[in-house]
């Protein structure tokens, strides 16, 4: 019989510790990271056990009478251990829907993890999805992608960037001025989008000093000033770029393109996949179809982002 326990902080050590033994686990789901905004989303996480053993857990908050997995994330859904099988994943869903409605929740949503992240094949929970939860596909964006173990060559204008760059004097290198970065990023987002990062400085300096080796800062630099650069989000197998900017001085002298033909040809990731990241409109699932352009000119294909509803 499976059995579903609300997540609660006294549970943190048991869930941090599946976190890392799932095959579909990511440092996103460890609580350091999820609790960073926990002032901003009423948690609804749970933990699902076969009698005294944890099985899956899914990283939740709830909006009104909606279940969310999770708004404050990239993608979410149900986090599943190596040994857990389809038919498991079934039973699973059928008691999570039944606490869900026993909470008084009435519709559920959730944007699934890529099979990119898996470090194991982990789709029993589409299946699930589709089988016990009648589940509908309401979104679908498209997130670049490049196999670092065999890349596409840059396209001709990604390389006379990278080429502009060599002859201006830029340099490539992992830095810690969070800072620069950020004044960079920040009037981008401001001067194109009217927005601001996801992230306040304060916020992403604090999940930096939580996770060092998850998340890094490379840049790009001109006579000592940084021009653009890139926070990576580092997990098993797969490093994805969370931010990409430039000055105007580093989109003149194409800094970006060297920037990644640094990451791409010549960084010792062992990584398999480097994720530059979707291409959406906010809310919309149309295309920032410039944005495309350019991760596509890096040699970057298509792997989708779905989101799913289901009524409860």
């Amino acid at each position: 019989m499976v059995s579903i326990t609300p997540y609660a902080p006294a549970l943190r050590s048991i869930w941090d510790t599946f976190v890392d033994s799932a095959r579909n686990g990511n440092f996103l789901f460890r609580r350091d990271y999820m609790d960073y905004h926990a002032d901003r989303f009423q948690d609804a996480s749970l933990m699902a056990y076969d009698g005294s053993r944890l099985v899956a857990i899914l990283p939740a908050n709830r909006a009104g009478d909606t279940f969310f997995s999770h708004q404050g994330l990239t993608f979410g859904g149900l986090i599943i251990g190596p040994k857990t099988t389809a038919s498991a994943v079934c039973d699973i869903f059928t008691a999570v829907n039944a606490h869900l409605r026993a909470q008084g929740f009435s519709r559920a949503v959730c944007r699934v993890q890529p099979w990119t992240y898996a470090s194991l094949p982990a789709e029993e929970p589409l299946f699930a999805l589709s089988k016990v939860c009648r589940a509908t596909l309401i979104s679908r964006d498209i997130d670049s992608v490049i196999d670092l173990s065999r890349p596409l060559p840059f396209t001709e204008l990604r390389r006379r960037g990278a080429r502009k760059a060599l002859r201006n004097g830029v340099d490539i290198a992992f830095s810690d001025d969070f800072p620069s970065f950020w004044t960079i990023l920040s009037d981008n987002l401001r001067q194109k989008y009217d927005a601001r990062p996801v992230h306040s400085l304060d916020e992403i300096s604090l999940l930096r000093q939580r996770f060092p080796r998850n998340i890094r800062l490379c840049a790009a630099f001109c006579q000592g000033v940084m021009v653009a650069g890139t926070v990576l989000y580092i997990s098993e197998r797969v490093v994805k770029t969370q931010y990409i900017s430039a000055s105007e001085r580093g989109k003149q002298i194409g800094a970006l393109d060297l920037l990644f033909d640094h990451l791409i040809m010549h960084s010792q990731f062992s990584q398999q996949f480097l994720d530059l990241g979707t291409s959406a409109l906010e809310h919309d699932n149309d295309l920032r179809l410039p944005l495309l352009f350019q991760k596509e000119g890096f040699g970057a294909r298509a792997v989708c982002y779905d989101t799913y509803e289901w009524t409860l």
